[in-house]
């Protein structure tokens, strides 16, 4: 493929008729009818509900001097008859409210679900987790923290959270991944992206001390 790939059409070729809404409670669900254009010529019509999920950033904690992570467990309803067990280890997570910046997010969260505070915040990247019929859009970041006394339990409990801190070294982090351990899309992404930075941030760290 091409390094100067783009996509073959944008949003200009999108012809919508219809928005339906059909169901409103935390999240959004509505019908979309549009028609879009096809490869080899012509348009195609198409019914899709979405899901309206909002954007989301997700925080991958890193504590370079202990060379470890800080990751979060937590029920999760959606994984229920998928993953062995609904409990499932992750990142640090939350919904952009109105008037936030991602950077917001990552530090309100942070200390919300993990008692941690942030320091230097590195993006990794921005995707859509399930674009085929959800909306949301995740930015995805790695922060530098202090581990010591990281752990317990935290969450709000008027949103129901219950989540456990884990400290977890860089090694075993990424051989959780290796190994098919984690099923949570943002923290094996988050993940893959620290090994392969791994040598770049330590190299940091080593400056600062200097």
């Amino acid at each position: 493929m091409s390094e100067n790939w783009a996509p073959t059409f944008d949003e200009r070729d999108v012809r919508l008729e219809q928005d339906e809404p059909l169901y409103q409670g935390f999240f959004r669900l509505h019908r979309l009818t549009l028609s879009h254009p096809r490869f080899e010529g012509g348009r195609v019509r198409i019914q899709r509900e979405i899901l309206d999920r909002g954007d989301a950033v997700c925080v991958l904690m890193y504590d370079p001097v202990a060379d470890a992570v800080v990751l979060v467990e937590q029920f999760r309803a959606g994984a229920l008859g998928k993953a062995g067990s609904p409990w499932l280890l992750e990142l640090v997570a939350g919904i952009v409210e109105p008037g936030e910046t991602p950077d917001d997010v990552a530090r309100r969260e942070s200390v919300e679900e993990a008692g941690v505070a942030l320091g230097q915040v590195f993006p990794i990247t921005g995707y859509l987790p399930s674009p085929g019929g959800c909306d949301e859009w995740i930015e995805l970041v790695c922060a530098l923290v202090d581990s010591r006394g990281a752990g317990g339990v935290h969450g709000l409990e008027s949103e129901g959270e219950d989540i456990r801190v884990h400290v977890i070294s860089a090694t075993d982090a990424f051989a959780l991944v290796r190994d098919n351990r984690l099923m949570n899309a943002a923290a094996i992404i988050g993940l893959q992206w620290l090994e392969l930075n791994h040598g770049r941030l330590q190299q940091m760290r080593m400056s600062d001390e200097t």
